[in-house]
């Protein structure tokens, strides 16, 4: 079958490189993709957003199944869009409709989720405009630390964990009165603090039944040591040592199960990927939020751990037989590693050529996914604050990561940097 993939970062190169490897896929084209998905399929110069020119390409391209990759398509409605066309109604579209991708663009809707299907989370209130000074007084009487969070999708900006009272005042006041965050921070949540260790876990799901398809640990600071700045990630784990079975087992029967429950009870059209969004409170998992596509940089971990026919997997969500489909792993582990620009988190130059790709993807047991590149005169550029990652597996966390640096060690770009220090925990 011929596969639209939505989008351009390294979750897309990953996808990109996955579905190539399965016998059921005859073209893959992305848009608008970049460098790295070039070497899978046919770049497609269209917007993400640009439902009515991804429509025309789908059709001109005689495509069957589209995968979304962000979740801006899919908070605005791209699901319903395809769906709804006569045209277009037959191409099996992996994401959910906009009623369901609400579960990840609308915080106020996730927490009303699982709250009406017990699912263990934070304890939250919300507020706007109407209930400003309530807000406030509720902050000045909340224990500490306190999280602030803007309703809608902020670009993984929207979240605050302030210290102190002040600091959260402030922060309400620049998300409310100064629309921080736009039509995003309309709404704010305000939760409670969960102390714990953030783990994420995907799921494939029909709106019915469900296949787990990895977990991963991510590293979001820009420091080593867990210091710094948050960013979009800078690695990734798997299998995290301590999701063992057991802790799984709770994953599955308080999270995932009353999740995918609750999507059946409730009448949402979902039929895609699942990002659990965890803390694990002292071997309690608890959902700190959902996402209703796969998280970046964890597909490049997840999936090269995959050994299952990833086309064939999202097949089996649109046919009805994905309650059959055997998942299988392989048994090494594998680390992700991100190489960013100079200055990201905050501002960084573009357009610095990069250096020795090749020379990496050479390498045994190692992976290049490009995230933030483009073209330029015949030349892979940065293109963005998180240009690239390697991807490495070996007998051990230790190891996976080893061969990441080593690799990493190759490609060359200004300003480049990467944490030395991915998996240290596990060390």
């Amino acid at each position: 079958m011929n596969i639209l993939l939505i989008g351009s970062g390294g979750r897309e190169n990953a996808l990109a490189w996955k579905m190539a490897q399965s016998h059921q896929c005859d073209e893959i084209f992305i848009a608008p993709g970049n460098p790295g998905t070039a070497e899978f399929g046919t770049n497609l110069p269209i917007d993400i957003n640009a439902f009515d020119a991804l429509k025309k390409a789908a059709i001109e391209h005689q495509i069957e199944m589209i995968v979304v990759g962000p979740e801006e398509p899919l908070v605005k409605g791209i699901y319903d869009f395809f769906n709804d066309d006569p045209l277009t109604a037959h191409i099996n579209i992996i994401g959910p409709s906009a009623k369901a991708a609400q579960l990840e663009g609308s915080k106020a809707f996730s927490k009303h989720f699982m709250q009406r299907h017990q699912i263990p989370t934070a304890s939250y209130a919300e507020f706007t405009l109407e209930n400003y000074e309530q807000g406030l007084a509720y902050i000045s009487a909340h224990a500490l630390p306190i999280v602030l969070k803007a309703d809608g999708l902020a670009a993984g900006k929207g979240v605050i964990i302030a210290t102190t009272h002040q600091e959260a005042l402030t922060s309400f006041k620049e998300m409310l009165q100064d629309k921080q965050f736009g039509a995003a921070s309309d709404k704010v949540v305000i939760e409670q603090f969960l102390e714990g260790i953030e783990v994420s876990v995907f799921a494939l799901t029909d709106g019915t039944n469900y296949k787990i398809i990895g977990h991963a640990k991510d590293y979001k600071r820009i420091g080593e040591g867990d210091t710094g700045l948050n960013t979009g990630g800078m690695g990734c784990v798997s299998p995290v040592p301590f999701m063992d079975a057991a802790f799984m087992a709770k994953v599955n029967a308080q999270i995932v199960e009353p999740t995918i429950k609750g999507i059946q009870q409730e009448g949402l059209v979902y039929k895609g990927f699942v990002f659990f969004g965890l803390m694990n409170c002292q071997g309690e998992p608890y959902v700190i939020e959902y996402n209703c596509r796969l998280g970046d940089p964890e597909t490049e971990v997840i999936l090269p751990r995959l050994q299952t026919d990833l086309v064939s997997l999202l097949a089996a969500a649109d046919n009805g037989t994905l309650e059959d489909v055997n998942i299988q792993y392989h048994e090494q582990f594998f680390a992700t590693v991100m190489a960013v620009s100079g200055g990201y988190p905050g501002s960084y130059q573009k357009n610095f050529p990069i250096q020795g790709i090749e020379l990496a993807q050479k390498l045994p047991d190692s992976l290049v996914f490009q995230a933030g590149t483009g073209f330029q005169e015949n030349t892979i550029v940065t293109k963005g604050g998180r240009v690239l990652t390697v991807t490495s597996q070996g007998k051990d966390l230790q190891q996976a990561v080893q061969k990441a640096q080593k690799a990493l060690s190759t490609i060359q770009f200004e300003g480049m940097y990467f944490r030395k220090d991915i998996g240290y925990e596990f060390a």
